[in-house]
């Protein structure tokens, strides 16, 4: 899987970006509040990444950030969600305010979403709510937090070659008020690596 893109910002439509790296150009599918932190054109970009892969289609999405991506992949767990709606809700709200309304069963807020009705809301409640909750009631926003240690950590571990989700494992419970290597180094422990 592409884990993310490093090249520079070729251009945008009001869904996509086109970065370009070493000269082919990706076509990645963004929310708009993505798309509105991107860079102007021809600046230098990073976005991470998740790809699909269909019988008819192979498209790939980009994110500013791995908490954007994690919850993402969350929202096309759910049954009946795919990666329009789920671009959709990353549209209407950040990270953190889709997951407190979930967090806090709040079905009038997520059927906000352009193309989710109260079921489709209600569902992404249901089945998301406990996924969430398993991040720890110390942190309600678990790995959705603003934690730029947990972030660039995460980084470092997928340059290493660990996927997000190993990634985000490793990290989850590391101590905090801790500096990036000591977070680093409890999140190697906890992949076997030394």
């Amino acid at each position: 899987m592409i884990a993310f893109l490093n090249g520079t910002l070729a251009g945008k439509t009001t869904y996509s970006a086109i970065i370009e790296c070493g000269g082919v150009g990706f076509e990645v599918g963004m929310s708009t509040m993505s798309l509105s932190k991107l860079p102007e054109t021809g600046n230098p970009v990073r976005v991470y990444t998740y790809l699909q892969v269909r019988e008819d289609a192979m498209q790939l999405f980009g994110f500013a950030t791995m908490e954007e991506k994690s919850l993402f992949e969350r929202l096309i767990s759910v049954s009946g969600v795919g990666p329009k709606v789920a671009l959709a809700a990353l549209s209407t709200f950040d990270s953190q305010e889709l997951v407190k309304a979930i967090m806090e069963k709040d079905v009038t807020k997520v059927s906000h979403i352009p193309g989710v009705g109260k079921k489709t809301a209600s569902r992404i409640i249901l089945e998301l709510q406990g996924t969430l909750e398993t991040e720890g009631p110390r942190d309600t926003s678990g790995l959705f937090g603003s934690t730029a240690v947990i972030s660039n950590v995460i980084e470092d571990l997928m340059a290493m070659g660990f996927t997000s989700a190993e990634a985000e494992l490793a990290c989850k419970g590391a101590p905090e008020n801790k500096d990036e290597a000591k977070v680093l180094q409890y999140a190697l422990k906890r992949l076997g690596a030394r």
